[in-house]
């Protein structure tokens, strides 16, 4: 990854914002009443991000925009015939027996990567927020992830950890999972991708916080580049009394590490 470029934007991301509306990439022309600031801080190889959110804020995810199986249909022989661009240009012969069909392939295998941006996050969490008279923390920890890093399109993929404090509202348990499949599999670079679940958890179930924490291994960063096999990044973003109660972040970190 661009580790100077993104060092940047997370201190970019200090400076007073105009709202989180496009964050996620489906709120674009639409206004969160609440605004912020934002405060983030990395070092090293292991970046460390958190932001704040106030308590009202609109339910922006019901209106995502996303990419249709119809779509997909009609982009897939733009997209092989891409691959098979890609392929001649790197010196083999796209009409070779091995790689007749790779251009096709290939172009499947990336709409599969890809595929959360035919999924709202509205279809899966509509009926799934229960009213429940429950106020300790809710944590689900290790959900394996896989994205793309969107500056080298290679894989990314490592852990997700995810704990909320409810105010009168939780969420099945296994959407939480779904709600990391449905941004990670997207273009993405890990520090956008950690604040976008914890904002639509926000929004969707308005908790007291939430806090979400990435360890992931970037191929960018292993494949090419420093070669460093051994790198992971870390990512967190804590919202509400996350960030603001010590100890209930606290408790959240020992949680996820035990």
């Amino acid at each position: 990854m661009e580790r100077s470029k993104q060092s940047h934007d997370n201190q970019a991301d200090s400076r007073p914002t105009t709202n989180e509306s496009s964050l996620n990439g489906h709120f674009d022309g639409l206004v969160k009443k609440d605004t912020r600031n934002v405060g983030c801080q990395g070092t090293g190889t292991a970046g460390e991000s958190s932001s704040h959110t106030g308590s009202s804020v609109v339910e922006n995810w019901k209106h995502e925009r996303t990419r249709s199986i119809e779509d997909n249909e009609m982009s897939l022989p733009s997209l092989a015939a891409a691959y098979t661009t890609i392929i001649r240009g790197l010196g083999e012969d796209p009409q070779r027996q091995g790689l007749l069909k790779t251009p096709w392939r290939a172009a499947t295998a990336m709409q599969f990567f890809t595929k959360g941006y035919q999924e709202k996050i509205i279809d899966v969490l509509n009926d799934a927020i229960f009213d429940e008279d429950h106020d300790e923390m809710v944590i689900v920890k290790d959900i394996d992830m896989f994205s793309m890093c969107e500056h080298h399109l290679v894989p990314i993929f490592g852990r997700v950890h995810i704990g909320y404090l409810p105010n009168k509202r939780v969420l099945g348990l296994s959407k939480l999972a779904r709600i990391v499949e449905i941004y990670s599999r997207r273009l993405q670079v890990q520090e956008r991708l950690t604040k976008q679940i914890a904002v639509a958890i926000t929004e969707a179930l308005q908790p007291a916080g939430v806090g979400v924490v990435i360890e992931a291994t970037h191929m960018c960063m292993v494949m090419r580049g420093v070669q460093k096999m051994n790198s992971k990044t870390v990512t967190s973003t804590m919202l509400g009394v996350f960030r603001e109660d010590p100890k209930t972040r606290d408790e959240f970190l020992t949680l996820i590490r035990n």
